[in-house]
């Protein structure tokens, strides 16, 4: 009991968080067509927001119960919702076609495939394609293994820059932070009512949540970079509208309130929903489930660093000291990001490899993936080769692409966005 239980439960409990971090992003897109990922993915991001509005409800809520009950009740709350999620997600949630696929239920994987892509799509092409991925993902997970991830060729060391540097980035802005302790800072800034400081978490929840949904249909209109890059420039100018409430005595509460809003608002314009876009879309099917387990364990670590240093590092060097290098940071990353960021806007899972191999110039990737896959073709059996002999005819051939050579348009029912 006591102290020693409650850390026991928030541990349990974050190791389901990371799963569901890391599986739900990869999960919808596998499932979305390219012209519509970035809108589908965010819906991930969507409920993780509906899941904060609803705990800052609670306080709302259990605001007439004493302060050592209250946060009780808030708790056992939170494992009543997810038990209806669980159950009403078995009539509605299909599994991933990729996995059927694995399992050898290509007969499921193209009803879930007929699901989602117009009456009369010949889906059997893109159940060719997923299997086609998956071989080669299981010839690579035999021949390299780590290596890959441990010691990259250029192009994959860009790959993971991009996915891996874009989940510790949204931490690094510090909105797990400034999000757990969003009462602290209204209590600094002069906000010292309890009811208001409810009112005011709610306000701020319902704005994120509303911008979130809005921001996940441009990503597939505008692109990746446009949003990020307007998400971190006004969150640098919103932090530094925070720092302000802190400087000197003056009775700022304005301040603080509006500068959090406009924080929140375009955090989720671009780092919210857009650091776990960018990861479940950039990795090559060779590395595509290590890197993202290593995106979410790099994200989770980042956001344990900096929450549970943020007041004594507040309190170090004042609130408005704080705030001011957070500024500075969302500018770091700007940069970071206009550097090395591709635009992934409209193109299939399947070009990453290609796309980052022409930015690196790095071949060897595209001769890797050919190597192993022409060699894991030369080990299958004959009955094999004659069923499949489009992949054959892939392995004989070397001026055949195992990729698209260029992306298709945004609004075309494409093939080859599921491996």
């Amino acid at each position: 009991g006591g102290y020693a239980s409650l850390m026991f439960g928030r541990a349990f409990v974050g190791l389901g968080v990371g799963f569901g971090l890391a599986v739900d992003p990869v999960y919808i897109s596998e499932i979305s067509q390219a012209a519509h990922r970035g809108q589908l993915v965010t819906w991930s991001e969507i409920a993780t927001n509906v899941g904060i509005v609803l705990g800052f409800l609670s306080g709302l809520v259990f605001s007439g119960v004493d302060d050592g009950v209250a946060w009780r009740l808030m708790f056992s709350m939170g494992a009543i919702l997810p038990c209806f999620v669980i159950y009403f997600s078995t009539f509605v949630m299909p599994e991933s076609p990729r996995w059927l696929v694995s399992k050898d239920r290509e007969a499921e994987a193209q009803e879930v495939l007929k699901m989602v892509y117009p009456d009369g799509y010949d889906v059997g092409v893109i159940v060719h394609e997923i299997k086609e991925g998956i071989e080669k993902e299981s010839i690579a997970e035999h021949a390299i293994g780590w290596d890959v991830i441990l010691f990259p060729s250029p192009a994959f060391k860009r790959m993971l820059l991009v996915g891996v540097g874009t989940a510790i980035a949204q931490q690094l802005v510090g909105i797990d932070a400034i999000q757990y302790f969003l009462v602290f800072i209204l209590d600094e800034s002069g906000i010292k009512s309890r009811p208001a400081q409810t009112s005011i978490l709610i306000v701020l929840g319902m704005i994120k949540l509303v911008v979130i949904v809005l921001a996940g249909h441009l990503f597939d209109r505008r692109g990746r970079r446009p949003l990020f890059f307007v998400s971190l420039l006004g969150m640098s100018v919103s932090l530094m509208l925070v720092s302000f409430a802190f400087v000197g005595n003056a009775n700022s509460e304005g301040f603080a309130v509006f500068g959090l809003a406009l924080y929140l608002a375009f955090f989720s314009v671009g780092m919210g929903p857009g650091a776990w876009l960018i990861p479940s879309e950039v990795f090559s099917t060779m590395i595509r489930a290590k890197a993202m387990s290593v995106a979410t364990f790099m994200n989770r670590v980042t956001a344990t660093i900096i929450s549970s240093t943020f007041l004594s590092v507040a309190n170090a060097m004042s609130y408005a000291g704080f705030f001011i290098m957070m500024s500075l940071i969302c500018l770091i990353v700007l940069v970071w990001m206009f550097v090395y960021l591709p635009e992934t806007k409209g193109r299939p899972l399947e070009d990453m490899s290609r796309y980052f191999a022409e930015i690196t110039g790095d071949r060897s990737l595209l001769d890797a993936e050919e190597m192993l896959y022409r060699n894991g073709n030369d080990d299958a059996s004959s009955l094999e080769r004659e069923s499949r002999p489009a992949v054959e005819s892939t392995a004989r051939s070397p001026q055949r692409n195992l990729v698209p050579e260029k992306p298709p348009p945004e609004d075309a029912h494409i093939v080859g966005t599921m491996a």
